[in-house]
């Protein structure tokens, strides 16, 4: 599930008033619809990773509609799964946002400086969410369904190591975004992601149950 719709639509705004104009091909408003849909596309493939492992392990998927606090959500969850499944599960949306990221970063490492408003709004999803998503698990606050309760309560470590753990690459790599010369940082990112991997890797192989 995702909680941070509210920051992208923020940050379009931000994006529109902070257009340089160095890049003569920027139109604000379809600037902004652009980078909307980029957050847009990432949402999916958010829950899209969700909804492929829950198929994979027959967790009987479902949507349902969330809130936090006021502002409704809908989010992709399921009815039966192991807590081994449950924490490849609910992690599964973070994996993509890390791929994701990285991805963008590692192709396009001054993306800051150029005219991509749909793969900046891209990357200010993945970041954004994990930052939310983590903030949230390391107050242990939000909707029962969030992510960063399932993976905690699946393995049997405090949800604020799993928000930790969630939001330390999402911080990199939005420094990363502003500062893309930092060698530091990208090998930093990389080293916490690829922890992140091993940690679900770990648990795919285990008998944990």
């Amino acid at each position: 599930m995702a909680v941070l719709p509210i920051c992208l639509a923020r940050a379009a705004s931000a994006q529109e008033v902070t257009a340089t104009p160095a890049q003569p091909d920027a139109h604000p408003v379809s600037d902004a619809v652009e980078f909307l849909a980029g957050g847009a596309v990432a949402f999916v493939v958010h829950e899209g990773g969700h909804l492929f492992f829950d198929t994979l392990f027959d967790a009987k998927p479902y949507v349902t509609t969330v809130h936090f606090g006021p502002i409704p959500f809908f989010a992709v969850t399921h009815e039966t799964a192991t807590p081994r499944q449950e924490f490849i599960i609910s992690s599964a949306g973070f994996r993509t946002q890390e791929a994701t990221s990285e991805w963008l970063l590692t192709s396009r490492p001054g993306i800051r400086g150029e005219h991509a408003p749909f793969a900046k709004g891209v990357l200010a999803f993945d970041v954004l969410t994990s930052i939310g998503y983590g903030a949230v698990g390391m107050f242990e606050a939000g909707p029962v369904e969030r992510d960063t309760r399932g993976m905690a309560s699946a393995i049997g470590v405090d949800e604020r190591i799993i928000g930790a753990i969630v939001m330390a690459p999402a911080l990199l790599d939005a420094y990363r975004y502003v500062r893309p010369e930092s060698r530091w940082a990208v090998w930093a990112s990389r080293t916490v992601k690829t922890g992140s991997v091993l940690l679900v890797l770990k648990q795919t192989s285990s008998g944990h149950q």
